[in-house]
């Protein structure tokens, strides 16, 4: 059974009721169990959660100290190309925004690679929009090769592809992939995605099934906040991870919680949240599974972040560039959205350390990967 047909037995509307008729005795159950479902899940989520966030907040706390201990995994990414041939309502980066389009060279990537590991960065996250005739699969194999052997640890958030795609580019070196649904809402995300190969709302649902069957190390989930009800879209992220969990046991997992943020010409979120709910759907998912790497991006200020430290976040981008070359070829380029922590990579750091945190920058996979 793939995740379509876990997806199609589940109603948006059936499931928002259910999370909004949750109450106080529901959250008060869920939180003293110690193996939480979702129906759990529901509850810690719902708005009668809300009175219950201090508490959320220890658990959670206490939890990500047990699995993950005081560490802080940092990373940086690198957006290789802002051509797309999608047409996506709320990315700068969409078909129709005119702007000049840039895909960076060998020599550029290699400029790109200096500056990043100049910051100190083991870790780095490859980007390109979504353009098979100019970024496609064999573009992004040609940047795998020359960007592994600089870094520990290499992932990539490009277009969704086929399971021998990515059978090639793991061969290749490349240790995880982020698809984000961005809406699991069918109807809206065809509003949102009415051009493209991205518009086919099942393929992209598909996606993470074709990664855990191609063997991937490490996949990351997540909804774009803003687009639908956020409550519901993190239930059906959280259901769609314990389908994958328990299905491709041996892939680690991870979580992002990005928030709509302006671009030019850009969409105002059709649901704001506010950092209070944030924290409560950060504090649920920890919650909900104690296993799962939770992230946090540049897209949140400077204040969400230091707060955000100890409430159950493992990973942090830092320093971070949207736009292809930011970091040392275009730094004027435009870019994919705002950032809106633009701290150096060495102020993070210091930050963690002054909270009990060791940042991470690497992993020893290329120790154990050269001594087998």
């Amino acid at each position: 059974m793939s995740f379509k047909e876990v997806f199609d037995q589940y109603h948006w509307d059936d499931i928002k009721s259910s999370i909004y008729n949750k109450t106080a005795e529901d959250v008060e159950r869920a939180l003293r169990h110690s193996d939480r479902d979702i129906e759990d899940f529901k509850a810690l989520i719902s708005p009668a959660a809300a009175p219950y966030l201090e508490q959320m907040a220890q658990i959670s706390h206490e939890l990500t100290l047990q699995r993950f201990g005081n560490t802080m995994q940092l990373y940086a990414p690198l957006y290789l190309s802002n051509e797309c041939q999608n047409i996506c309502t709320y990315c700068g980066f969409s078909l129709d925004n005119k702007i000049r389009r840039k895909t960076l060279n060998d020599i550029e990537i290699a400029r790109e690679v200096k500056a990043v590991k100049d910051m100190g960065f083991q870790h780095i996250l490859l980007v390109t929009g979504e353009a098979n005739q100019t970024v496609g699969v064999d573009y992004i194999e040609r940047a795998i090769k020359q960007i592994r052997p600089h870094f520990a640890n290499v992932s990539m958030e490009v277009q969704p592809l086929d399971q021998e795609d990515y059978e090639r580019l793991i061969q290749q070196g490349l240790h995880s992939v982020l698809v984000y649904q961005e809406t699991y809402h069918k109807a809206d995300y065809k509003i949102h995605h009415p051009k493209g190969k991205k518009s086919n709302f099942y393929y992209r649902l598909e996606t993470p099934d074709r990664l855990g069957k191609a063997g991937i190390h490490k996949m990351g989930l997540g909804a774009l906040i803003g687009l639908e009800d956020w409550r519901v879209d993190s239930f059906f992220v959280a259901l769609h991870l314990d389908y994958l969990e328990r299905k491709y046991w041996k892939t680690k997992y991870s979580l992002s919680f990005p928030r709509l943020r302006p671009f030019s010409g850009g969409l105002e979120p059709k649901v704001e949240m506010v950092d209070r709910e944030l924290v409560q759907l950060i504090c649920t998912y920890r919650l909900f599974n104690q296993e799962v790497e939770l992230s946090l991006s540049t897209r949140e200020t400077n204040q969400f972040r230091n707060h955000a430290i100890k409430l159950g976040i493992t990973t942090m981008s830092a320093g971070s560039k949207t736009n292809p070359g930011g970091y040392a070829v275009e730094p004027q380029s435009l870019e994919q959205f705002e950032i809106s922590d633009e701290r150096s990579p060495e102020v993070i750091k210091t930050i963690l350390e002054q909270n009990g945190y060791e940042p991470v920058w690497k992993d020893w996979d290329l120790a154990l990967e050269s001594a087998i």
